[in-house]
């Protein structure tokens, strides 16, 4: 990672909810999700933290690095309709090694929707996308060779 990205920096991203961001959009082959109201899902909103983190991250990236969420703990306190405007405010929280930890606030204009942290980890996407690889080739020679199927 590029020097530059210190505690204390600050960064927001905006989003206009659409209505493929709803609860029932979620896993669509629920039928349990499909009965819920139209609003921002939980899951969504988690996604939206993170990109706000990876933007926030991307200008200090090298050549071939990137990032990975790694834990992530937020409330999720009120409903937001499709159409409103979210807007994710993240701050640096710490920085040590590859490893970062940000304060995460998500508003839609109205209320505060989320607040949490979320902490990220710097990658090698060569390396990283090679293990993948080799994760899913080790599964698929497991199970050829399982007895069961």
């Amino acid at each position: 990672m590029k020097d530059g990205l210190l505690i204390g920096d600050t960064f927001t991203h905006h989003y206009q909810v659409p209505p493929d961001k709803t609860v029932r959009h979620i896993y669509q082959e629920s039928p349990e999700f499909s009965t819920f109201p139209e609003v921002f899902a939980t899951g969504f909103m988690v996604g939206l933290m993170e990109w706000a983190c990876v933007r926030a991250m991307q200008p200090y990236l090298g050549e071939g690095e990137g990032s990975v969420g790694t834990s992530i703990c937020v409330t999720h306190s009120a409903a937001t309709p499709p159409g409103l405007t979210v807007s994710v405010a993240v701050e640096l929280l710490a920085s040590e090694g590859r490893r970062t930890k940000w304060q995460v606030t998500a508003h839609d204009g109205v209320h505060e929707i989320g607040a949490g942290t979320h902490e990220r980890s710097l990658i090698d996407l060569q390396r990283f996308n090679a293990g993948v690889e080799k994760k899913l080739r080790q599964s698929f020679a497991e199970a050829s060779t399982d007895p069961v199927n």
